[in-house]
């Protein structure tokens, strides 16, 4: 199958185009490079950069490629940067995903597999959140996320765009050759790492009065390569609606930190800060419904094997992709 995958010179687009190839796909990455890296894109890939404000372009990479199938996962995912410039995440997130949805529409292209998000849920009342549990953001990231969902149902109705939201919990790690390079980096797992190759003089932990077991946010972390596959289950199998994916288990930042101290041996200096706006106390998934209709479930998701994956790689890459001039097609 002919995929075009946005955003594929992401974190999680590049490691979702080196399993499509793997699965004997091919890949036709759209990303502007604003946050991904050119590095990052498989070289088996084809690399078109663009960005989804320019319709005209959008139009020409429908019109010169054979494209079956759409891969969206261009998006600004910072919870905290939402909170400060909400429109930039409303026109990013949202207006563009339009641009995109009419290009797939003109071009006749009837299937898209959209990278969403837990934090559509917010402060949810469940120890588990399933696709039922109210959705209700409470920050500008998770409403664009919730806001092009309903986009999508719409044209699921209107034009018979066959639509798949994925919910991803925490995504963390890396696989052999691709992994987080992010500037400025917001994630928990690689921030800790940075902390431990000496890159960062310690790690911000931000809040520890919060209503958990230490007091620290719960979060449910899950394998970057886990949730690749998960890409490709929703394209194979189609079904649409909205699937959580997480490892079904809460650990909390206080956790993190020490595995990551067991994993990598370091010390790992933390500085107590006050609470980020928009972060929930807990977010944790139920994945029964992605197991029962997609056949998906977690198997690289043990939380020593997701920090040192990730762990080995920035070893590797201790400048991430480069970046810079190097940031070139």
């Amino acid at each position: 199958m002919n995929v075009l995958v946005t955003g594929g010179a992401g974190y999680i687009g590049s490691i979702t185009t080196e399993e499509l190839i793997k699965q004997g796909h091919t890949v036709i990455v759209a990303d502007n490079l604003s946050r991904g890296h050119y590095r990052a894109v498989a070289p088996e890939a084809s690399f078109i950069q663009a960005n989804l404000d320019d319709q005209q372009k959008l139009d020409d990479i429908f019109a010169s490629n054979r494209i079956e199938a759409v891969m969206h996962l261009a998006a600004y995912t910072s919870v905290e940067q939402s909170m400060a410039e909400p429109g930039k995440y409303f026109r990013n997130n949202v207006v563009c995903g339009i641009n995109l949805l009419d290009s797939m529409i003109k071009h006749g292209v009837k299937r898209i597999v959209f990278s969403s998000s837990a934090a559509v849920y917010g402060e949810a009342a469940e120890a588990a959140i399933t696709e039922d549990s109210p959705t209700n953001p409470v920050n500008a990231y998770g409403d664009s996320k919730l806001i092009f969902e309903n986009i999508l149902r719409w044209y699921g109705k209107t034009y018979n765009l066959e639509h798949t939201s994925l919910r991803y919990f925490n995504v963390a790690g890396a696989s052999k050759n691709y992994g987080a390079d992010h500037n400025p980096e917001t994630n928990l797992i690689p921030i800790i790492i940075k902390v431990a190759l000496g890159q960062k003089e310690f790690l911000s932990l931000f809040g520890n009065d919060y209503d958990t077991r230490d007091g620290t946010c719960i979060r449910d972390y899950i394998n970057v390569v886990d949730i690749a596959r998960a890409h490709i289950m929703a394209l194979e199998k189609g079904g649409g609606g909205a699937y959580n994916l997480g490892n079904g288990e809460g650990f909390s930042v206080a956790e993190v930190i020490e595995a990551a101290r067991k994993v990598t041996g370091c010390e790992i200096p933390v500085k107590l800060c006050p609470r980020r706006a928009g972060d929930p106390a807990m977010l944790v998934a139920s994945y029964k419904r992605a197991k029962e209709c997609l056949g998906w479930q977690p198997q690289h998701s043990a939380l020593e094997t997701i920090i040192d994956s990730a762990w080995q790689w920035q070893r590797s890459h201790p400048q991430g992709y480069g970046g810079g001039q190097e940031n070139k097609p």
